[in-house]
């Protein structure tokens, strides 16, 4: 395991030089980021010289790429047109939204695998056509729609939850925020386990396992549901990044001032130092993740073996 391990470290190091390679060049059409600094009125050209040498914009695309990636190595995600560094808004909005990653995760295989065990089992009765029918209308809705309206009911009808997250962001505050930002995956997760459940509940080593006369809860948990959850810890694997990337909807609805604040502030002011550096995070997250996942196979499945 050791060599694959290696092996796959090396493969990211490709995979991430282009992957920020393409995020630095789509945030380089987004437009003119001196001009968003002058607000509504034009820079003066000496101005506008001066910030361009200081962010270091007047140099070729290429060579300001090589810079950028060359500073990262050694902790120096650049500076913010506001005059704060880059790490530290990633110092206070990463661990706001690892927590509501967390809730959203933990709700997404809690409930999503335990929904799925039980309809992959109890296939075609109603509890399954019930379950699927709900699970095809959470995906159908936006997440911005589940947000709002959760957030009027809950938050404003109601005054079970605050509107709004406080500063703090403590996990009590985020589990709303994190039910919808896990509704969608939540779905796909109870699907996913439904139908491998279904599948692999024929399969000659679980009527094997029935005959020798093994306790039902015994062959569920300790064979059939260790194999049918490969194709589900491969999506939720990959939707960790997904999820802390996506939650600029979730967290503009709660006001959460995580990742997704911090992506969208810089979006709207033309920020590139900040939206490459927090993006180029999240494709670190993606590439950790989808390691561990790899490596999570073999405890799944013992068959399952790395070269």
């Amino acid at each position: 395991m050791g060599r694959y391990v290696v092996r796959r470290l090396l493969q990211m190091i490709p995979v991430f030089i282009g992957a920020t390679l393409l995020i630095f060049l789509m945030v380089d059409v987004m437009g003119d980021p001196i001009a968003g600094l002058c607000g509504d009125r034009q820079c003066d050209p000496a101005t506008a010289a001066q910030l361009e040498k200081e962010f270091g914009l007047d140099k070729p695309l290429w060579q300001q790429y090589l810079t950028y990636l060359g500073n990262i190595f050694t902790g120096d995600f650049g500076t913010a047109f506001n005059g704060q560094k880059v790490t530290e808004l990633m110092a206070t909005a990463f661990p706001v939204t690892i927590r509501l990653t967390v809730v959203a995760i933990a709700i997404e295989v809690v409930v999503g695998i335990v929904l799925g065990v039980v309809t992959g089992l109890k296939r075609g009765r109603p509890i399954d056509t019930s379950v699927l029918l709900l699970t095809l209308i959470v995906i159908s809705i936006p997440t911005f729609v589940t947000g709002l309206l959760l957030q009027l009911l809950l938050g404003v009808e109601w005054g079970w939850i605050k509107p709004s997250v406080s500063t703090d962001a403590t996990f009590g505050e985020l589990i709303v925020p994190g039910l919808v930002l896990a509704s969608v995956s939540l779905a796909y997760v109870t699907r996913l386990t439904r139908t491998s459940i279904a599948e692999n509940r024929r399969s000659d080593y679980v009527r094997t396992a029935v005959a020798k006369g093994l306790p039902r809860r015994r062959v569920i948990t300790r064979h059939l549901l260790r194999n049918s959850l490969i194709p589900v810890v491969t999506f939720i694997g990959t939707d960790i990044g997904a999820l802390m990337g996506g939650a600029i909807v979730t967290e503009r609805i709660f006001n959460i001032h995580g990742v997704g604040y911090q992506l969208y502030q810089g979006i709207v002011h033309q920020n590139t130092q900040t939206v490459v550096g927090f993006v180029t995070i999240l494709v670190l997250v993606f590439l950790v993740a989808n390691l561990l996942v790899d490596l999570l196979y073999a405890v799944l499945d013992p068959r399952i073996r790395y070269a």
